[in-house]
């Protein structure tokens, strides 16, 4: 189904401020009252469906039960094989993405070590984006690089297959800065990239892995605002959703945010890093749109 909604994104997000961290509920509700979604609350969608703008962007697709239980298990192994990465991730304080508050056991002690790691091929320092050449993400330079790499080849081609119906521009200025970042690795000769690029399956050029978090209301800045991210989700939790309030709507599990419910939960978010592209040459490639697709409007 498809759920319209009387927003214009591209506006939108040119008002979105890159010091906009999406935590701020007195700046929110001002930006609600000038951007509103169209309906009265907030709308809980719980079918397959694409949220449309009212220019026929798609904002975003909700797709529950996609996974098979094979896919599921070789998220959950590739997740246990970084158990050691994500232990070591969790800080006493400081930044919420890897703050203990936000973490929790899964269920009786046994699920899924709590963590948060980023793995990729091309990443900035912080503050150093176009500045210097990019590496290899710190969890991909040890010796299990290419065991970790083999473990999450699978769900990375499934979730690039699913981007190519989703956003075939965005999937295809995906190969574009992976192929010109894979000629500059050589002629730069960038330490581990060439090996990385070998077994790297996704044409996302980054992946979140996320275990066993509480996730607040935010925004991710440094993702490419016209392209999709996609999270994927699996566990035996309950009563999970993910809601976006500057749309006024929540996605039974999926500014967005992720509540605590009950059980063990793993996220992957796979996205690409403006500065990559930025640093490959390869131009934005503009919002996915409703023509030539077949939908049905509720």
């Amino acid at each position: 189904m498809t759920v319209k909604m009387q927003i214009d994104i591209a506006r939108y997000s040119k008002l979105i401020s890159p010091k906009n961290t999406g935590h701020n509920e007195e700046k929110e509700e001002k930006l609600l009252e000038r951007c509103p979604p169209g309906h009265e609350g907030t709308k809980l969608v719980d079918k397959p469906a694409t949220i449309i703008d009212v220019s026929g962007t798609i904002i975003a697709w909700y797709l529950p039960d996609a996974l098979t239980e094979t896919t599921q298990k070789e998220i959950r192994a590739a997740t246990d094989l970084l158990g050691p990465s994500l232990e070591k991730s969790v800080k006493a304080d400081g930044n919420w993405r890897y703050n203990q508050e936000w973490f929790k056991q899964g269920s009786e002690n046994v699920g899924s070590t709590p963590g948060c790691i980023n793995l990729s091929l091309a990443w900035f320092q912080q503050g150093h984006e176009n500045l210097s050449d990019p590496e290899v993400s710190a969890s991909l330079k040890g010796p299990s690089s290419e065991n970790i790499l083999k473990a999450i080849a699978r769900p990375a081609a499934i979730t690039s297959a699913a981007l190519r119906v989703m956003h075939p521009q965005q999937y295809f200025a995906g190969l574009r800065a992976l192929s010109h970042l894979g000629d500059k690795a050589l002629s730069k000769e960038l330490p581990q990239m060439p090996e990385t690029l070998q077994y790297w399956a996704s044409v996302f050029n980054s992946l979140s892995i996320i275990s066993n978090r509480e996730t607040p209301n935010h925004r991710d800045h440094l993702s490419i605002p016209e392209c999709f991210n996609i999270l994927t989700t699996v566990g035996n939790y309950s009563n999970a959703r993910m809601s976006m309030p500057s749309l006024q709507l929540e996605f039974r599990i999926v500014r967005h945010g992720v509540d605590g419910g009950e059980g063990d939960r793993i996220a992957w978010a796979w996205y690409m890093r403006d500065s990559v592209h930025i640093y490959a040459g390869v131009p934005s490639c503009g919002w996915a749109m409703v023509e030539g697709r077949i939908l049905t409007t509720v």
